[in-house]
């Protein structure tokens, strides 16, 4: 938005720079965060690491939010934005898993991960999206203009912290650090019962936390190296890996560089990067409730890969021969370009955007499966 560049004070011609920062920056932070975050939640628990991951990111974005008219203060904001971003996604899954009934646990576990992880990212893509346009058309060209949509961040990561203080520790957390007064209490409180099939439900996660932590015994990093073991771990680096290379990500941060490249600038860029988010999440949609279940992994896999690489091959002979021109504003080729776009999103949120956390997570269980250890 042009109140953003005027406000921090750096010229258009830098804006893909800067662009490509805030965006790099965040996904920095959240992809150390990953890592970093694991023994501090098994060292302090799931619900205090929680607590932290939000304020963290509250932190960050009302650092970004602030109209410092310093880049480097608006980055810096960034960088600690995603680590609570990335820690909040490794420990939310952690404690809902730990905190289900037996009988749910795997369900939820994989609405989460396989289901509810894509469809949720697109919606809050389809939201962000529609909120800039909105801001574009509705808002005058002034600093509210961008610290609206940025500001947003904060409401979700404060009800989130908010949340948190009227939950009780993770069950299976304090049966593993030998805190068991206290994960009776908050298995009664998760069950809202203290019925003779909650007992047994207690004492069979002391029993499963033991046998876990005996077999866990002994473990050592080059057991990855082993040829199953190796042969699993390198394919769902390859699949998550390939999803990334589609290039729908690129699409996803920088919808309205590309669309402006196409049909100039105004709000039209900002709206057709609306109607692009709002594609990606009917797509993605369909396939959560009408067709995960009910198609393979492998060929829907292939299939999107050919059909993605076909509208990507046809968008750059598209571009290639029939250049869009800014002085034209709108063209049969911007036009073309723009629909092939829209295809290659479908094919990707039919197939590349979701398959590859049920396809990693089936495959790493089918035999011969991980020994207890080193799952």
């Amino acid at each position: 938005m042009k109140s953003f560049v005027r406000d921090f004070k750096y010229d258009t011609a830098h804006a893909t720079r800067v662009n490509s920062l805030a965006v790099g920056l965040q996904q920095a932070g959240a992809f150390a965060a990953c890592f970093v975050i694991w023994p501090i939640a098994d060292r302090l628990g799931r619900k205090l690491s929680l607590q932290i991951s939000s304020f963290i990111f509250i932190i960050g974005a009302m650092m970004e939010t602030i109209n410092s008219h310093n880049m480097g203060v608006f980055y810096a904001g960034r960088v600690i934005a995603g680590v609570g971003l990335g820690a909040a996604t490794v420990v939310v899954p952690m404690f809902n898993s730990e905190m289900a009934p037996k009988e749910l646990r795997g369900q939820i576990g994989s609405f989460f991960h396989r289901k509810s992880n894509e469809l949720m990212k697109e919606l809050g893509i389809f939201t962000s999206y529609w909120v800039d346009y909105a801001m574009a058309e509705v808002v005058p060209s002034v600093t509210r203009q961008w610290q609206i949509p940025i500001g947003l961040q904060i409401i979700p990561a404060g009800l989130l912290a908010l949340g948190t203080f009227t939950l009780k520790e993770s069950t299976r957390w304090l049966t593993k650090k030998g805190r068991h007064e206290e994960a009776w209490e908050s298995l009664k409180w998760i069950r809202a019962d203290e019925s003779q099939a909650t007992v047994e439900e207690m004492e069979e996660i002391r029993i499963g936390v033991e046998f876990e932590q005996r077999a866990t015994e002994g473990f050592q990093i080059k057991e990855l190296a082993e040829r199953e073991n190796f042969k699993r771990v390198f394919t769902a680096f390859a699949v998550f890996t390939a999803q990334q290379a589609t290039g729908a990500t690129a699409f996803a941060y920088y919808g309205p560089q590309y669309f402006k490249l196409l049909v100039g600038g105004g709000s039209k860029d900002l709206l057709l990067t609306a109607i692009f988010g709002a594609i990606k999440v009917v797509a993605c949609g369909c396939f959560v409730l009408f067709l995960s279940n009910r198609v393979g992994r492998r060929g829907v896999l292939i299939g999107g890969a050919v059909f993605m690489s076909m509208c990507q091959i046809v968008t750059a002979i598209v571009v290639k021969e029939l250049p869009a021109s800014r002085s034209a504003g709108v063209t049969s080729s911007g036009i073309a370009t723009v629909a092939l776009i829209y295809l290659f999103v479908i094919a990707y949120n039919l197939s590349w955007g979701p398959l590859p956390w049920p396809y990693v997570s089936e495959y790493v269980k089918s035999p011969p499966t991980f020994p207890s250890a080193t799952r």
